[in-house]
Formats: C-alpha cells, sequence, structure tokens
C-alpha cells in the first residue's frame, strides 16, 4: 500500500502554510531527525482519504534549485479541488505561480490545471464533476 510522497522544501513553515491554507490539507505531525539533520512536517487532507505528504526540511541544503521542466525527475502532486475557477482565483490572490490555466484532458473530459508550490514543486488540480 502506498503510504506517503516526501517533498524537499526551502522553508518548512512556508510550506506548511501553503498546504493547509491553500490545499486544505491538515498538519497530522511535525519532527525532527537528527540523524540525517532533517526537519519532517507530515499532511493529509481532514478526512484522512488521501496519502500523507511529507515535507522535508535540510537545514544544511545550501543550494535549493528547481529545474527547468523538461529536466525534472519529479514530475508533480496532484489534489482533487471541488471548484476549478475559485481555486485558482484564490491561488492568483496569494500570488501563487499558475503554470497552466484550467482546460480539459478531452472533449468533456475532466478540467485540471497547473500551480507551483513556494519552492516551484508543480501541483496539478483536479475538478471532477
Amino acid at each position: 500500500m502506498f503510504t506517503h510522497a516526501s517533498v524537499r522544501t526551502s522553508n518548512l513553515e512556508r510550506s506548511i502554510i501553503f498546504y493547509t491554507k491553500l490545499l486544505g490539507l491538515k498538519l497530522l505531525s511535525k519532527r525532527q531527525i537528527p540523524k540525517n539533520n532533517a526537519e519532517l512536517a507530515f499532511l493529509q487532507d481532514p478526512q484522512a482519504k488521501g496519502a500523507v505528504l511529507e515535507l522535508t526540511f535540510y537545514p544544511a541544503q545550501k543550494m535549493f534549485v528547481q529545474a527547468e521542466y523538461e529536466d525534472r525527475l519529479f514530475d508533480h502532486l496532484a489534489f482533487e479541488v471541488k471548484d476549478i475557477s475559485e481555486t485558482i482565483e484564490e491561488m492568483r490572490k496569494e500570488k501563487v505561480t499558475i503554470t497552466d490555466e484550467p482546460f480539459r484532458i478531452s472533449p468533456g473530459g475532466t478540467l485540471i490545471a497547473f500551480i507551483e508550490d513556494p519552492d516551484g514543486t508543480l501541483i496539478e488540480l483536479i475538478e471532477r464533476k
């Protein structure tokens, strides 16, 4: 069973605020791992239906550069939203980078859009109706 995915962050508190305030996740726990000098935060949707998102911060990491889209190893996270237009408008107000405006993947198909988190991790928003 798939349990979680980990995404590195350059600022743990900023990322916690982004994922809780804008995407509705709930902070489950935070902890420090002295063995590898990491700070972790675990988040999940409030109904605990989806996998857990682990945010990982390494204080010793000096360079934090997201590769250009074509050169990335990790592609994206995905979140289901009730109303993609409303969500995109809220993201705009918060100055979130919107990389792809809402579009349908096929005629009459699912409506999706893409944004970036504060560190440039690509996030797909999905509206199913």
